[in-house]
C-alpha cells in the first residue's frame, strides 16, 4: 500500500491517456548545424630558395636570413607549441622545419665558416695576399725530426728536451729570402691525425725525415699513409748523409716501392739529401718547400677578423688557461673578442714563438694566446668576432651540444652493418680499411685480395697496412678517416682499445682470409649475418713456466684483469707481443694443488692448454666468450 497524504488518494494518479489526440505542439526548436570539421593542415610551400644557416642561430637570425618579421616567425612557434623569443637560440631540426614552412631549404655551417663568408663578400680582390706556408715534420724515431728544426732554426731546441724527445707541438716560424715558413714539430702523426679526426687542416705541406743509414722503417710507412689520408703532398729529407755507412739511393730505392718517386728518377717526390749535424743543403730544402708550396698558391685576408685552429693548450700556474694557435687567417690584436671551440674570451696579451709579447699576428702565425675563460681542446677553431654577446651565446650552444654529445653515443661512425643500410639506400660507397696483421705477407695479400672485391657499388680503399698490434695510431688514423680496422692474428693494446670504444671505431679480429674476403662481400650484398661480439672476462700474465708430466707445460700466472674460467663457452688465447700465438680451450686450471673451475684478479694460477705447449714467461693469456650481435638495422 503507498501511504497516504492528506488530501491525496490512496492510490496514485494514473497517467492521462490521451485516447487518440496528439499533445497539442510546444514551441518548434531551431535546427542547430553541426560544426564544420577543421581544415586539413595546409600543405608547405614549394621550396623556392636556398638558404645558410650557422649554428646556434637565434629566432631573429632566422627571420632575417628569410627576409620576413620576427612576429610572424614567432606567430608559427606558438603555432607549432614552442614558445620562445626574439633571442632563443634555435636547433637544427626547428630551425630546418621552419624555414621549410616559408618555402625555404636549409644548408647548415658552422658559426666559423658562416663568418667566413660574410667577410669574403666584403673583402676586396686587393686584400689577399700570399701566405706563408705551413709545414708538418713527420718521421721514425730517431731519425732526427727535432734536430733538423733545430738546425734549420739554429737554436738549441733538441738539448732541452728529455732524452731528445719532443715533449709538446711547438711551432715556429723561419725566414729565407724574405720569406717566411712556419714549421709544427709535432710529437709523431698520432697528433697531427688526432687534430684531423677534429676536422682541423692545419698543414700544407708534410716534411717526412728518413735516415740516409737507416732507410724507410715501420713509422715511416705510417707517416706517409697518415700524410696521404689527408690529401697534402710530401717532400722527403734524407737526413744523416754525413754518417759512413749513408745511403740516399738505397732510401730513394725504398720510397719507390711505397709510390714516392723522387723527381730525378722520372717521378714527382722531391728529395732532398741534408745533414741536419753538418747544416748541409738546408737553405736547398727550405726554397724546395716554398716552390712546392707556390704550387697551391696559398692565399690569405689580413683585413678580416682573424680565424685559426688550436695546436696546443696547458693550464699556466701564473697565466691561467694559455693556448697555442695558429693564425690562419685574418689578423689577432690585443683585446679581441674570440671563441675557440666551446670556449670564449678576449685576447689578454699575446706571446710568439721566440717568447717576445706582441700586438697582433698575421696570417701563418703561432703564436701563445692569454685570456682564455677554459681549455679548449687541440684541432679546435679559433674565431675572433665584434659582438661579445654573440660570442657566449655561440660558446653556451656548443657547451649545451658537448654535454649532449657526452651522455649519447657517437653517431656516424662506419660499420660493417651501417655500410650495409648505406648500399640499400643507393649510390657508390667509399670503405677506408687499415689492415694490422702478424706478418707482412699476411698484410700484403689482405690488402690486395680486398683491393679486387671493388665493384660498381662499394669501393675499397686501403689506407693503411702495417705488422703488429692495433695500436692508438691505427685507432686514431681509422677515426679521422671513418675507416675499419681489420686485426688479422693481432690484437689491439690496450690504449687502443680505450680509444676504440671511445671514439665508436670498429675493429674486426680475424684470424682466416677467406673470413676477412667473405664478411666483406657479404656487407657489399647486403647479406652480412648477424655477427659475434668477443667479450673479455680477464687476462693472466705468465710469470713462470713449469713441466708437468702428464699436462705437459704448465704457465704460472698472475690474473692481471677479470677472471681466468674455464666453465662453460670460453676460449682463451694466448698472446706474445700483442700477436695471437694459439686459440683454444684450457685444459688444466690450478690453485696451488686444487682443480678449480675459476681465479679472480690478484690471485695466482696455473693454467694448461689441451694440446699445446709452447708458453713463455711474459706471454698474456686471455679468456674470453661469444656474444650474438644482431645487425643493425
Amino acid at each position: 500500500m503507498y501511504p497516504q497524504r492528506p488530501g491525496m488518494p490512496g492510490r496514485p494518479p494514473m497517467r492521462p491517456s490521451y485516447q487518440g489526440q496528439r499533445p497539442a505542439p510546444g514551441p518548434r526548436r531551431e535546427h542547430t548545424p553541426r560544426p564544420a570539421p577543421p581544415p586539413p593542415p595546409a600543405a608547405p610551400p614549394p621550396v623556392t630558395r636556398t638558404i645558410t644557416l650557422a649554428e646556434g642561430m637565434t629566432v631573429k637570425d632566422l627571420a632575417d636570413k628569410l627576409d620576413m618579421r620576427v612576429k610572424d616567425l614567432l606567430k608559427k612557434l606558438l603555432d607549432k607549441r614552442l614558445m620562445m623569443t626574439i633571442n632563443s637560440t634555435l636547433d637544427t631540426d626547428t630551425a630546418s622545419m621552419l624555414a621549410r614552412e616559408f618555402g625555404a631549404d636549409v644548408q647548415m655551417r658552422s658559426f666559423e665558416e658562416e663568418l667566413l663568408q660574410e667577410d669574403s663578400e666584403d673583402a676586396s680582390p686587393d686584400d689577399i695576399v700570399t701566405r706563408a706556408p705551413v709545414i708538418t715534420v713527420m718521421g721514425h724515431v730517431d731519425h732526427g725530426k727535432t734536430s733538423l728544426l733545430d738546425a734549420i732554426r739554429e737554436t738549441r731546441v733538441a738539448e732541452r728536451e728529455a732524452g731528445g724527445i719532443t715533449q709538446h707541438i711547438g711551432a715556429y716560424h723561419v725566414t729565407i729570402n724574405g720569406r717566411n715558413i712556419v714549421f709544427l714539430d709535432t710529437p709523431g702523426h698520432e697528433a697531427f691525425t688526432l687534430m684531423r679526426a677534429r676536422g682541423a687542416k692545419v698543414t700544407d705541406t708534410v716534411v717526412l725525415v728518413v735516415a740516409a743509414d737507416d732507410g724507410v722503417m715501420p713509422q715511416t710507412k705510417e707517416a706517409i699513409d697518415h700524410a696521404r689520408a689527408a690529401g697534402v703532398p710530401i717532400i722527403v729529407a734524407i737526413n744523416k748523409i754525413d754518417k759512413p755507412n749513408a745511403s740516399p739511393e738505397r732510401v730513394k730505392r725504398e720510397l719507390t716501392e711505397l709510390d714516392l718517386m723522387p723527381e730525378e728518377w722520372g717521378g714527382k717526390t722531391v728529395t732532398v739529401e741534408v745533414s741536419a749535424k753538418k747544416k748541409q743543403n738546408l737553405d736547398l730544402l727550405l726554397e724546395m718547400i716554398l716552390l712546392v708550396t707556390d704550387i697551391g698558391e696559398l692565399k690569405a685576408n689580413p683585413k678580416r677578423n682573424a680565424s685559426g685552429t688550436v695546436l696546443e693548450v696547458k693550464l699556466d700556474k701564473g697565466r691561467g688557461p694559455v693556448a697555442t694557435i695558429l693564425v690562419q687567417d685574418g689578423t689577432l690584436h690585443v683585446g679581441d673578442t674570440f671563441i675557440a671551440g666551446p670556449i670564449v674570451g678576449r685576447v689578454r696579451a699575446l706571446i710568439d714563438d721566440r717568447g717576445r709579447p706582441v700586438k697582433s699576428a698575421g696570417p701563418s702565425t703561432p703564436v701563445e694566446v692569454l685570456g682564455l675563460a677554459g681549455l679548449p681542446q687541440p684541432g679546435d677553431a679559433f674565431q675572433t668576432l665584434a659582438d661579445a654577446a654573440k660570442a657566449r651565446q655561440i660558446a653556451t650552444f656548443r657547451q649545451g651540444q658537448a654535454k649532449e654529445r657526452a651522455l649519447g653515443a657517437k653517431g656516424g661512425r662506419l660499420t660493417l652493418e651501417s655500410l650495409q643500410a648505406q648500399i640499400a639506400e643507393g649510390g657508390m660507397k667509399e670503405l677506408p680499411i687499415i689492415i694490422k696483421a702478424d706478418v707482412q705477407g699476411s698484410a700484403e695479400v689482405l690488402a690486395d685480395t680486398l683491393t679486387k672485391l671493388t665493384d660498381e657499388k662499394v669501393k675499397i680503399r686501403i689506407i693503411h697496412a702495417g705488422v703488429g698490434a692495433v695500436n692508438e695510431s691505427d685507432v686514431l688514423l681509422a677515426s679521422a678517416s671513418n675507416a675499419i680496422i681489420i686485426a688479422f692474428n693481432v690484437r689491439p693494446d690496450r690504449n687502443a682499445e680505450e680509444i676504440a670504444i671511445r671514439e665508436r671505431v670498429d675493429i674486426r679480429p680475424h684470424s682466416v682470409i677467406y673470413n676477412v674476403t667473405d664478411e666483406m662481400k657479404k656487407a657489399m650484398t647486403g647479406l652480412l649475418e648477424p655477427t659475434f661480439r668477443e667479450v673479455r672476462l680477464g687476462v693472466a700474465e705468465v710469470r713462470n713456466t713449469f713441466k708437468v708430466p702428464k699436462y705437459g707445460t704448465i704457465a704460472g700466472c698472475m690474473v692481471s684483469e677479470g677472471r681466468i674460467t674455464r666453465a662453460g663457452d670460453t676460449h682463451a688465447r694466448l698472446l706474445r707481443d700483442n700477436v695471437v700465438i694459439y686459440e683454444g680451450k684450457i685444459g688444466s686450471l690450478r690453485r696451488f694443488k686444487d682443480d678449480v673451475s675459476e681465479v679472480k684478479a690478484g690471485f695466482e694460477c696455473g693454467i694448461g692448454f689441451e694440446r699445446f705447449n709452447d708458453l713463455k714467461v711474459g706471454d698474456l693469456i686471455e679468456v674470453f666468450v661469444m656474444e650474438r650481435v644482431a645487425v643493425i638495422a
